[in-house]
């Protein structure tokens, strides 16, 4: 197993944000969006995205779901300005809100909203156990919490087949992020050890593709 090599918490230069909205995650955006509406079943507002980025997830999330309101998080203002001209673009602006959260310490309630949705902010986090224990205080009960996040593969082989297969077409910068990311993300066993320190089953975290673990649960 590779050992975690951790990269800066917050990706906040205008070039990573650039590279990183430019980027093609439609495909995987999609898939997120359409998984966490299968899991929840019937989805109410308001939804918290943690680590928003670019706001690319959100925005998706309200196209495929007409009437949710959505708040979008992060801590890179860099990310945040390009997400909100994202959002000016596609006219959500009434619908969809970003802040300049530290999703380590969120500045509001707990039950704060009906569902916590997040993807890609894990392998960002030294000790994630403070996100996890976050986005539990802040969802209400009997409400779901979807995490996807990269999962750090075994060997080193292995890592540059993934970023040679999912960022062949990408510049070299966007090919660095990758992996780095690759490295910084946690194990299938590691997650599954956070959560349980959570009070959910292990088994609510599996792999779910090549490259990535998802966490869906209920909040009891």
């Amino acid at each position: 197993m590779l050992t975690r090599t951790l990269e800066p918490e917050v990706m906040d230069t205008a070039a990573e944000a650039r590279d990183y909205d430019a980027m093609d995650h439609s495909e995987v955006n999609r898939a997120f969006v359409e998984h966490f509406i299968t899991y929840s079943d019937i989805v109410e507002s308001p939804i918290l995205d943690v680590g928003t980025g670019t706001a690319q997830i959100p925005i998706e999330l309200c196209r495929q779901l007409p009437d949710c309101r959505v708040t979008a998080i992060d801590l890179a203002e860099y990310m945040l300005a390009v997400g909100r001209e994202n959002v000016r673009r596609t006219g959500l602006e009434s619908r969809l809100r970003l802040e300049r959260w530290d999703a380590k310490a969120m500045p509001c309630g707990d039950g704060s909203f009906a569902a916590v949705i997040s993807n890609s902010i894990v392998h960002h986090i030294p000790e994630p156990i403070a996100v996890f224990a976050e986005m539990v205080r802040v969802v209400r009960p009997c409400s779901v919490l979807f995490v996807r996040d990269l999962l750090r593969p075994d060997h080193e082989t292995t890592l540059k087949h993934l970023v040679d297969l999912y960022a062949g077409g990408a510049n070299t910068h966007q090919r660095k992020m990758f992996a780095d990311s690759l490295h910084a993300a946690l194990s299938l066993a590691e997650v599954q050890s956070l959560v349980t320190q959570l009070g959910f089953p292990a088994a609510t975290v599996r792999q779910t593709t090549d490259r990535h673990w998802t966490w869906a649960a209920r909040k009891s």
